[in-house]
């Protein structure tokens, strides 16, 4: 489990949600914060960072409905913010040149970290609905609402989901 430094200013978006890399999946609360750790394992490959989803055997609770591109992408977008918060890089853009990305697929990709806690959980333990893909959740068809309550209503996910 990694240690998150303390930041000399208070940032409330990283009391809402902070995900970490660990061997098995679950949600805690520490303190304010909600803690959820992310089954993936990172390998470098040459000059790469590789995130490898865990394997359906791994885990009784993903028999059936693990969506391994959604898991590695919403791994992707939180290393992401995590290193933009850092300040390793200023902007979404200079992380885009960074990884020779396109920058507009890279903001995409960090809009899932706007996810409610409750959804990413959801697709972490294979629990989201049939319907829901990739494209969905990075907005493709239709941009996701802020709101967390629009977007379990959106996405498919019943209130009592939380």
């Amino acid at each position: 489990m990694t240690q998150v430094p303390s930041d000399p200013v208070p940032n409330s978006r990283r009391r809402v949600i902070r995900v970490e890399v660990g061997a098995d999946p679950r949600s805690y609360v520490s303190g304010s914060q909600r803690v959820t750790v992310v089954p993936l394992t990172i390998k470098r490959r040459h000059n790469r960072k590789l995130l490898i989803p865990p394997t359906p055997g791994t885990n009784a609770q993903s028999v059936g409905g693990l969506d391994a591109p959604m898991i590695k992408t919403l791994g992707k977008a939180f290393y992401w913010k995590r290193l933009l918060e850092e300040g390793r890089y200023a902007t979404a853009t200079d992380l885009a040149l960074a990884l020779k990305l396109e920058p507009g697929w890279v903001a995409e990709v960090l809009r899932l970290t706007l996810l409610a806690p409750d959804i990413v959980e959801a697709i972490l333990d294979g629990r989201q609905p049939r319907h829901l893909n990739l494209q969905t959740l990075r907005g493709r068809h239709e941009l996701l609402p802020r709101d967390w309550a629009e977007q379990r209503k959106m996405l498919g996910f019943t209130p009592a989901a939380r």
